[in-house]
């Protein structure tokens, strides 16, 4: 056995079941182990972005880590875009790196760099192996340091020459890793209740596992109190919705409008979120969405929310929560796809429990709103604001439930970053459909120009925010990924061409021109 075999085999007991991987020279060594170990999945991608990405999704979905295998620091800064969204979304994530064999690196070759210092802008954990005979014990504690409560990024650094070393007496099996336990503080939630029985007007904003079905049904009971209100954070993790289940809206994105919700009320409850920042700075608006002497904190992230949230509940005697209706109104199948209409349709087209994975604001707004009619299902947003993420989460969270339907509401621009996603989803016939808000601008963009004032584009701002010169050809470039691919310019367009893809249960992409 080599040290490489080594570390497969220790990812692989604890509990590892994918490896989403875009390798090179120097993880040689490890392909080879890969290849030998059939319990740990390889999985290629095009791109690290496109690892990054899948390995955020599958976290999010399965709630144990993956692991990704990049190449020297170059490659694994290739993935540190999504990594950030990870690390924002509290994502257990294990990264191996390859390096340089310890030999070598010091005559500083072309690839060299500062490995340590990249990994640790978005690792809570970062480790350089030091001994072929140690890497089953440095994976795992890799392991163990992402699958927290609050998950958390872990990278290890993996030397040429240890992966190939072979190890010469026999090495003590590694104990099995035990999943982690979420808590809530009970002084916490009376602290809350006293302020709800003092009369005190509370808005809440909720996220990590509060929003999930038990956590909403607490919400739901919360919610029938005079004079509270309920938020979802405003970029979720993972976030349950329909079937009947409390419909919390997310808190708008543009601070002063967020500020003008929050100051209704008396106090600011904080259930499995962090202090609400805004997401941008602008002139003459606070930073402080509400300000800390306004601040109560039922849960932190990685704590046990949804039982915050019930154990509150039961402290006030809130009354049951009552299911939302059910059912959606389908738009003039003749009309012309809209924003609002998109939404509408895919909300009405989900089968239960599927997946969505949103990125982009054209359409993920809207459809949030028509989804909380909508068969059961859960949300993926992208909590870290780096681009890119959609498609690659939806990919990882369709490997971490096989069978699973999955749709990336997705817009034009931003899908871009990562379209490499198309050809690892053609390659594992994943039930994956793209959906793509082709409105060939940087929406944002525009909109952000109007917030500073800007009302008439000239040339140059048209420039830099539209994407029509030429225009993508979405059909010819998915198909060139391997990837079945339609273009929809109306509601019943749309709903045929989702009905179609359901059918098929295979990938597809949908070009839906707005």
């Amino acid at each position: 056995m080599n040290g490489a075999q080594l570390l497969i085999q220790a990812a692989a007991a604890s509990g590892v079941e994918y490896c989403f991987a875009n390798p090179g020279t120097t993880e040689i060594p490890l392909v080879a182990a890969l290849a030998g170990d059939t319990r740990l999945k390889p999985v290629l991608s095009l791109f690290e972005g496109v690892c990054t990405g899948a390995a955020d999704g599958y976290g999010r979905i399965a709630g144990k880590p993956a692991m990704t295998l990049t190449h020297l620091g170059p490659g694994f800064a290739n993935g540190i875009a999504n990594l950030h969204n990870a690390r924002r979304a509290n994502t257990p994530i294990v990264n191996v790196i390859g390096d340089h064999a310890s030999w070598h690196v010091n005559y500083d070759p072309p690839l060299a760099s500062d490995i340590q210092a990249l990994a640790g802008s978005v690792s809570a954990w970062v480790r350089l192996s030091r001994s072929a005979r140690h890497l089953g014990e440095d994976l795992q504690d890799a392991v163990q340091a992402a699958w927290q409560p609050r998950g958390q990024i872990a990278s290890l650094i993996l030397p040429m020459d240890l992966q190939a070393q072979q190890l010469d007496t026999p090495i003590a099996p590694l104990a099995p890793l035990q999943a982690p336990v979420r808590r809530f503080a009970a002084d916490r939630v009376e602290q809350v209740a006293a302020q709800l029985r003092a009369g005190k007007r509370l808005v809440f904003i909720v996220g990590d596992d509060g929003l999930s079905i038990a956590g909403l049904q607490a919400a739901g009971r919360l919610a029938g109190l005079p004079g509270v209100k309920l938020f979802a954070e405003t970029f979720p993790r993972v976030s349950q919705r329909g079937g009947g289940l409390p419909d919390l809206d997310r808190l708008p994105y543009f601070p002063e409008v967020a500020i003008g919700i929050l100051d209704q009320y008396d106090l600011v409850v904080c259930a499995g979120v962090g202090e609400p920042i805004s997401y941008f700075g602008y002139e003459g608006i606070a930073s402080r969405l509400a300000g800390r002497e306004r601040l109560l904190n039922l849960a932190e992230v990685g704590d046990d929310v949804s039982g915050a949230l019930a154990a509150l509940a039961d402290a006030v005697q809130a009354p049951a929560w009552t299911a939302a209706p059910q059912g959606i109104e389908l738009p003039a199948g003749d009309a012309a796809l809209s924003p609002q209409s998109v939404g509408l349709v895919l909300a009405a087209a989900l089968p239960q429990d599927a997946i969505v994975s949103v990125e982009g604001g054209t359409c993920g707004y809207p459809f949030f709103t028509a989804s909380a009619r909508a068969a059961r299902h859960r949300v993926l947003t992208n909590t870290g604001g780096a681009i890119g993420q959609g498609i690659p989460a939806g990919f990882g969270a369709a490997l971490a439930e096989p069978g699973t339907p999955v749709f990336c509401l997705q817009s034009d621009g931003s899908a871009q970053y990562t379209i490499q996603t198309l050809w690892s989803i053609a390659r594992e016939q994943l039930p994956v459909v793209i959906l793509i808000a082709a409105n060939h601008r940087y929406a944002i963009l525009q909109n952000e120009l109007r917030r500073y004032g800007v009302s008439d584009f000239g040339p140059q701002a048209l420039a830099l925010t539209e994407l029509d010169r030429p225009r993508i050809d979405w059909p010819a470039l998915a198909r060139g990924y391997g990837v079945p691919a339609s273009t929809v310019r109306t509601n019943a367009e749309l709903h045929q061409a989702l009905a179609r893809a359901k059918a098929s249960a295979a990938p597809c992409l949908i070009e839906m021109e707005l």
